[in-house]
């Protein structure tokens, strides 16, 4: 799993954005959209962590699949305070 955040002063203000890609590499469409959706389930605990202004993308590995919902958790927790500690605080009006 990789990720990737973004702040620009277009969407300041604005509620946080998430979206996932999950290529044909990581399977069949119905892997696909199973992938998507654990990856959604995952995401929703955590986008109160989002600041306002701030988009999200998620990219799913072709081992995503097959990884126990643990090692999950972990990376998404960990890739996520990694991306928002990147991101600039945006300055308000």
């Amino acid at each position: 799993m990789v990720m990737y955040a973004n702040s620009t002063d277009a969407r300041a203000g604005q509620p946080p954005r998430v979206g996932f890609v999950v290529s044909k590499a990581v399977g069949n469409a119905v892997v696909r959209n199973r992938t998507k959706r654990v990856l959604r389930a995952l995401m929703s605990g955590r986008i109160r962590q989002v600041p306002d202004g701030v988009d999200v993308v998620v990219k799913a590995s072709p081992e995503l699949p097959s990884a126990p919902h643990t090692i999950l958790v972990q990376d998404m927790d960990r890739l996520l305070a990694t991306v928002l500690r990147r991101v600039p605080p945006q300055e308000g009006p």
